[in-house]
């Protein structure tokens, strides 16, 4: 029989990402096209000296208003020390001009001081040439000009960099002055355009490219000003090694591409170019490679491919060890001629790719599963706020919270677009610790259409060249919760995603492209209970605000107001609360809190939000890895607050985690059990709840596991038990079974849940949930007492539940003001007669309770 010829065409569906690029139109890639072979040997040549530097920071003069003649003139008797890096309200405080903006309502009283012109001056040697040198600022908030030795050289506007000047002919060896004037802040209001939402608000960061979180809308209205990053002066070498780019073509076989661009004006270039491949965090071989470079034109662009021998793969958190090499490039001319430039950067070994959804690739939506080193991935991840409202920037403040991060499993920060590009430190830790990170450029809610374009360009360009060796960087971002992404400006950021990088995908906004954002809980004031429905294959933002803990409340509330409560509508708590109570804030706080106490002090409040937060958030998480591969990912808002106040955050701003931190800790376990709930008011109606089992890195492959569910009643007695195992999992996520319960077991008010996972018969974790909390305010609270008893031991503290009944929510108190305090567990469920070791590392403990502790 004759078979019948199929004319018909397949149709290729194309993502989003693969429209993108076709209207971004972009040249090329900077790792595309040919590439010279490079054959690696151990070893390290000696690269010459780096160009002559003289950092500027330190302590400056500042002084507020007055002319031009009067601030290039002699003394500044007004003057004021004031820190570089560092911002002019830091300055103010440490002089005591100011009252502390994070306490009581002195926000407002700092924030006059952020619309007034400042004057900034430094003084320094330069032992340097008396020609080819450039003074650099790494960033300046947010508009300036510049004077050199009475010479001015410039302004600039837009924090994320510059400005930049060649300043060789103006320098002298002794005695060289440095005066910035800082503008004030931008104010606009907003009354009818834009987002209703920011009606009344200053709006002035439209007029250039700052961090927009300090402007009255999240939580603080205190706009920043100050030279907030280092100031250098530098020697101009002949031939300028521009920031190279080095990527992984395959992890596994440590092939790379590097891109080196040599500029150097009108001279040619002849020389040696020599490059270094050294392990920075682990133990290894160092290698090298060299070539020659004779070209008559003054730049060059360099493409080279080679093998790193015995590559060492960085892997996200959880998922494998996080290596890093570091990467040395310098040029020297030939003979030795000239001033030789040496660059040097930290990369990974890591490749990152975007495929579709189990639901296939569509033209609305981008590819949304992850797949870092070929292996396909379920992102646990949370949004990243800016560290700090006045600019202290501090590697120790970075190292705390992503350490803290990196302790509760998260995988990826969303540095969202009212932040910024974030800082070398920022990067740096986040390569350190394995954590992903989505970088969106500072736009938001289609602010890209007024903004000015240069500026966001520069913004661009410079953190793109600055950012791209990180392998902790996965995505661009065109910006935060625009409602239409589409705009010369986004194309523009997608078009130069792809010609200074094209490593990265890159996304128009997020929520976009089959990504979305959802409020309905908080803003939307439906109850917790949606959150356990939210289901899409990425979910960008959701969350729920809480009161930080009671003692940071107690912090920045004056003492005539904490034993005031309600309340009072022009006080300090209701102040910093989201939005100053500008949209109801206090009204929700309430609300939401009410579902667990009376409200009836600040200490009851203070913990009805944080149990809000805690169920409205972990039980989202859990859902979304359940659906994986159909859903790829989740990220809560949020990690981190910008000065101390009721926000999203799980972490406050001191430092210290809310509830929620240790809840979603658990729920983001690599190895995980979890019963899949979608109402927290049974009532009589009985559950039927999946219960499923997580195994992000395999764990199970080869060991025996067992899952327990356990109810109990408000007397604490268990009223059902359900045991599921097997010998082995080979799956990231399972469906073991459903966990039962009749209309007579599910009729108590509070109905609670513990989930057990042990592995080779060991108990490995727990942890518990609650049901039926709203039919019976405060239940939770009135559970049978426990006893608990506790000793510390060197670095841990023993707990013994000695009482009948468990102990529920265990928690242990440190000293007052330990900020640094993370032990490794926290709201612990304790069976009777159960014994648990916690390390506490230093801390001083003080004591130890429980909900049902009296």
């Amino acid at each position: 029989m004759q078979m019948k010829a199929n004319t018909e065409q397949q149709t290729v569906v194309k993502s989003l990402d693969e429209i993108d690029r076709d209207i971004f139109a972009p040249a090329g890639t900077p790792l595309e096209g040919a590439a010279i072979p490079a054959v690696l040997a151990a070893g390290a040549p000696k690269h010459p000296n780096g160009l002559r530097r003289t950092n500027l920071d330190g302590d400056w003069e500042l002084a507020m208003e007055g002319t031009e003649g009067e601030r290039l003139g002699a003394a500044w008797s007004d003057a004021i020390p004031a820190a570089v890096p560092g911002s002019v309200h830091t300055a103010l405080l440490r002089a005591g001009v100011i009252p502390d903006p994070y306490e009581a309502q002195n926000d407002q009283i700092a924030k006059a001081y952020s619309f007034k012109t400042w004057w900034l001056r430094t003084s320094f040697d330069w032992a340097g040439t008396a020609v080819g040198a450039s003074l650099t600022f790494g960033g300046v908030c947010d508009s300036c000009a510049v004077w050199l030795n009475g010479k001015l050289l410039g302004g600039h506007k837009g924090m994320f960099g510059g400005p930049d000047f060649e300043v060789g002919d103006l320098l002298q060896r002794e005695g060289n002055v440095l005066v910035v004037r800082l503008d004030p802040a931008p104010f606009m209001e907003r009354t009818t355009e834009m987002n209703d939402f920011f009606n009344g608000m200053n709006v002035g960061w439209l007029n250039t490219a700052v961090f927009n979180n300090v402007y009255g809308w999240h939580y603080i209205d205190l706009p920043a000003l100050g030279i907030w990053r280092s100031v250098t002066v530098e020697q101009t070498p002949d031939v300028k090694v521009e920031p190279p780019f080095i990527g992984t073509l395959d992890a596994q076989e440590g092939l790379m591409r590097l891109n080196v661009r040599l500029n150097g004006g009108s001279r040619p270039l002849e020389g040696e170019l020599a490059v270094t491949i050294a392990p920075d965090n682990f133990e290894g071989e160092t290698h090298y490679f060299t070539s020659p470079v004779e070209q008559a034109a003054g730049s060059a662009e360099l493409r080279f491919e080679f093998n790193i021998p015995d590559p060492q793969v960085w892997w996200p958190n959880g998922l494998g060890a996080h290596p890093l090499y570091r990467l040395t490039v310098a040029f020297t001319a030939s003979g030795g001629r000239g001033t030789a430039d040496v660059t040097d950067s930290v990369f990974g070994i890591r490749t990152i790719e975007m495929r579709p959804t189990a639901d296939g690739a569509r033209e609305d939506w981008y590819n949304w599963t992850f797949v870092v080193n070929g292996k396909p991935m379920f992102v646990k991840g949370t949004n990243w706020c800016t560290l700090d409202a006045l600019m202290r920037f501090e590697r120790e403040r970075y190292d705390r919270f992503l350490t803290l991060a990196e302790a509760s499993h998260i995988q990826l920060l969303r540095a969202w677009g009212s932040g910024m590009p974030e800082t070398d430190d920022f990067y740096e830790l986040a390569d350190r610790k394995g954590l992903m990170v989505i970088q969106e450029w500072p736009t938001a809610w289609d602010s890209d259409r007024v903004q000015p374009y240069d500026i966001l360009e520069e913004t661009a360009v410079r953190n793109t060249l600055r950012l791209r060796n990180h392998p902790s960087l996965v995505m661009w971002g065109g910006g935060n919760e625009s409602a239409d992404p589409t705009g010369p400006v986004i194309d523009m950021f997608g078009r130069l995603a792809w010609e200074l990088d094209g490593t990265r995908p890159f996304h128009r906004g997020e929520a976009w492209g089959g990504s979305r954002h959802n409020y309905e809980v908080y803003w939307g004031k439906k109850p917790l209970e949606r959150n356990l429905s939210l289901a899409w294959p990425f979910i960008g933002e959701f969350g729920l605000p809480s009161m930080p803990n009671l003692e940071t409340v107690l912090r920045y509330l004056p003492g005539s107001e904490r034993d005031v409560w309600p309340a009072p509508e022009t006080g300090t708590l209701i102040h910093r609360t989201p939005v100053f109570n500008l949209k109801s804030c206090m009204d929700r706080l309430l609300f939401y809190s009410s579902a667990f106490t009376d409200n009836g002090s600040i200490a009851a409040f203070v913990l009805g939000t944080q149990l809000a937060q805690t169920t409205g958030v972990r039980h989202t998480l859990e859902l979304a890895r359940s659906r994986w591969p159909a859903s790829t990912g989740i990220a809560f808002y949020k990690l981190n607050d910008n000065n101390p106040a009721a926000s999203w955050a799980t972490v406050d701003w001191h430092g210290v985690p809310k509830m929620a931190y240790y809840f979603i800790r658990d729920a983001y376990e690599p190895l995980h059990a979890a019963v899949l709930l979608d109402t927290f008011s049974p009532g009589s109606s009985g559950l039927s709840a999946p219960v499923y089992l997580f195994d992000d890195a395999g764990a199970l492959m080869d060991a025996a596991w067992e899952v327990t569910v356990r109810a109990y009643n408000k007397q604490l007695a268990e009223i059902a038990r359900t045991v599921y195992k097997e010998s082995r999992s080979t799956e990231a996520v399972r469906r073991i079974g459903t966990f039962e319960l009749s209309g007579e077991q599910t009729d108590t008010c509070p109905l609670l849940l513990v989930t057990e996972l042990r592995t080779s018969g060991a108990p490995l974790k727990r942890s518990f949930s609650w049901l039926n909390f709203e039919q019976d305010n405060g239940c939770l609270f009135r559970l049978p007492s426990a006893r608990l008893e506790w000793r510390t031991r060197d670095d841990r503290v023993e707990i013994a539940n000695a009482g009948d009944v468990p102990a529920v929510a265990v928690q242990i108190e440190i000293e007052a003001g330990a900020d640094d305090f993370h032990p490794a567990e926290q709201y612990l469920w304790l069976d009777s007669g159960e014994t648990k070791s916690v390390w506490i590392g230093d801390a001083a403990v003080v004591g130890v309770t429980a909900w049902n502790m009296r």
